[in-house]
């Protein structure tokens, strides 16, 4: 009996510590609860505080803001009333006082009248120095400057530029982006070798006259003469002279007593010449045209030791008689071969489509940021290049580069910015196409 009555005080016992136990606990856990709750309530009442002391001090900065505002333009207010009253009472005074009326009326009249005076005055000796030393208007291209004074720089570098290591100019071969046919060719080298020689010996230079369908080369070939002669280059369009009317023998005269003052001598190349020296028998000639034929024959009487004179034309048969007696070199520029069209195609090739995208090495080229793509040729053999050239019979050495510049827009089109053989083909069909259907259009309106 007493080990069982033991037994059940210690199960009490174990139940009364078990009971404490779970009180304990349960007051920790309320007084945990309790002390959550107290911190949210004081972050809350913190953020409260500070959104209010906020508010607060963006009240106070707005209040202090627009006083400020308020200050400056009731100063600025102050100082226009201030300048008002000065310049109203300025008036009075001189509306009151016919003396100082008459002063300010006249300093007025001679400030406007000395800066009226200054400006035509500047204009007329500016114009006056442009007519005697700029270039004439007639001029559209020269490879001399403007005004005597523009050109020493460009002579300085190309000085600078042949004594690094430039070769001489009768070692060179070729004309630029001009192929030509090769007896073409050695006939304008040997004329070009002719000019130079003809320059130093203090010889009347020969005039010449190019004639070809249109694109085939003329203009480049007579600035490359001109650069390999030693002579400076000039360009003008017969188109010019008509629009002029009775200004065209002036412009005329000024031309070539401009031309003259080249120390280096001057070719003179008047493209599109039937324009104004078309025969003067023709009755849609206008008097002011033919007094320009007459100007221009005037001065191309005698052979000239300063000036070569290069006509391009169309038309040779269209020229009058006389004009056609001052030339002493006629040369043919015809419509390129198979082979110069294969050679312009691989020239234009390389321009347009293998050296697009490349950076130019120089000292600002890194801050240029666009830059052209660079293509990828796949597959563009010289056969596919040959089929093309035999394909574009017909074509100008123009419409050669046009169509090259078309495949390089096709390339450009594409999502691969890749160019390859059907790619290639594609474009010259299309372009054979378009040469084919002009050339229709063109015997349509000769047959009306």
């Amino acid at each position: 009996m007493q080990e069982e009555s033991a037994l059940r005080q210690e199960a009490a016992r174990r139940a009364t510590e078990e009971q404490i136990q779970a009180q304990r606990r349960q007051t920790e856990r309320e007084k945990a609860e309790i002390e959550r709750e107290t911190i949210r309530v004081r972050a809350m009442a913190e953020a409260e505080g500070r959104a209010h002391e906020a508010k607060l001090a963006e009240d106070v900065n707005r209040r202090i803001l627009v006083d400020r505002a308020n200050a400056e333009r009731e100063k600025w207010i102050a100082a226009i009333n201030t300048t008002f009253d000065h310049i109203g009472g300025g008036f009075r005074a001189i509306l009151t006082d016919q003396n100082k009326l008459v002063v300010a009326v006249g300093g007025v009249t001679a400030l406007a009248a000395g800066i009226y005076t200054t400006r035509e005055g500047a204009r007329v000796v500016w114009s006056y120095v442009d007519r005697i030393l700029g270039q004439p208007s007639l001029i559209r291209e020269s490879s001399r400057g403007k005004y005597p004074w523009s050109g020493f720089f460009s002579q300085a570098m190309s000085t600078l530029k042949g004594a690094n290591g430039g070769s001489g100019t009768k070692s060179e071969k070729g004309f630029g982006d001009v192929i030509l046919h090769p007896s073409l060719e050695k006939r304008i080298q040997q004329l070009a070798n002719a000019t130079a020689n003809t320059k130093s010996h203090q010889a009347p230079f020969r005039n010449m006259l190019f004639y070809g369908p249109p694109g085939t080369g003329k203009t480049m070939v007579a600035r490359e003469l001109a650069r390999r002669s030693g002579l400076d280059y000039a360009l003008m369009t017969g188109g010019d002279v008509a629009p002029l009317g009775s200004q065209a023998v002036t412009k005329i005269h000024q031309l070539f007593d401009w031309s003259k003052k080249s120390k280096k001598g001057l070719l003179l190349f008047i493209d599109e010449a039937d324009a104004f020296l078309c025969e003067r028998n023709k009755t849609y000639m206008s008097e002011a045209q033919r007094s320009a034929l007459n100007a221009l024959l005037f001065r191309t009487g005698d052979q000239s030791k300063d000036i070569v004179l290069a006509l391009a034309t169309n038309r040779p048969g269209d020229l009058d008689s006389a004009v056609a007696d001052r030339i002493d070199e006629v040369i043919e520029f015809p419509l390129p071969g198979e082979d110069e069209r294969f050679k312009l195609i691989k020239l234009y090739l390389e321009k347009y489509i293998a050296q697009a995208g490349e950076r130019k090495p120089g000292l600002f080229s890194n801050f240029f940021k666009n830059q052209q793509q660079e293509i990828e040729i796949k597959g563009l053999t010289d056969d596919i290049l040959r089929e093309a050239a035999a394909r574009t019979d017909g074509f100008s050495g123009r419409e050669v580069a046009k169509m090259m510049a078309s495949v390089q827009a096709a390339v450009y089109g594409s999502e691969d910015c890749v160019l390859d053989g059907n790619l290639f083909r594609e474009v010259v069909d299309y372009k054979v196409a378009e040469h084919q259907q002009r050339r229709k259009l063109a015997a349509a309106e000769g047959d009306k």
